[in-house]
């Protein structure tokens, strides 16, 4: 890519992203074009569809909630990493409103511009999952795709703003009927 269009490209990013923000994803395409100072078609020969411009955003949050997984892995104790890993989570999917809606649908849609990012996202978290599990501090019954539901579901928590003030202890909740003591985790199913 040339310079200068780089330059747009980043340019754009950096102004979709609070506009994204303060008005979820579904941010009218032609406004982002407007805040970034150009035409719509400048806006769409970078990023042709909503998605795309999503993935762009969410792309470099993604990769690097995958890359924290793996030093959290090596650095902390399964229960410390997973809980660690899985505050990052829902902290990185409640910075742009709406975006849970998007990770649902693309994880399920190899088509998706953000299918391989959420993909690799939720093996990561999976791969902590299966390590608590193996230390006998977390349930068994659970797999990857449960982690991902249950990360969406308390970064929706996160995005309605009358749950918000709820979402910190609802994760505290849901954190501990997913990891107790080797002893709570053998009695469990």
């Amino acid at each position: 890519m040339r310079a200068d269009a780089r330059a747009n490209h980043d340019h754009l990013l950096a102004v979709a992203g609070p506009v994204i923000a303060e008005r979820g994803v579904d941010a009218s395409m032609r406004d982002i074009a407007r805040q970034a100072g150009v035409g719509l078609a400048t806006l769409l020969r970078h990023f042709p569809t909503r998605e795309s411009l999503l993935e762009a955003l969410l792309r470099s949050q993604f990769d690097e909630l995958t890359d924290r997984a793996a030093e959290v892995e090596t650095a902390k104790t399964a229960e410390e990493a997973l809980l660690d890993w899985l505050r990052a989570f829902v902290a990185c999917t409640t910075d742009y409103r709406g975006v849970v809606n998007s990770m649902v649908s693309a994880i399920e849609d190899p088509e998706s511009a953000l299918h391989s990012s959420c993909v690799a996202m939720r093996a990561a978290g999976t791969r902590l999952l299966t390590r608590a599990q193996a230390e006998g501090v977390a349930r068994t019954d659970l797999d990857g795709a449960d982690l991902f539901a249950l990360g969406a579901s308390l970064a929706w928590l996160g995005d309605q703003p009358a749950l918000r003030p709820r979402a910190g202890h609802l994760f505290d909740v849901v954190m501990s009927a997913v990891l107790a003591g080797p002893e709570e985790a053998a009695r469990r199913p």
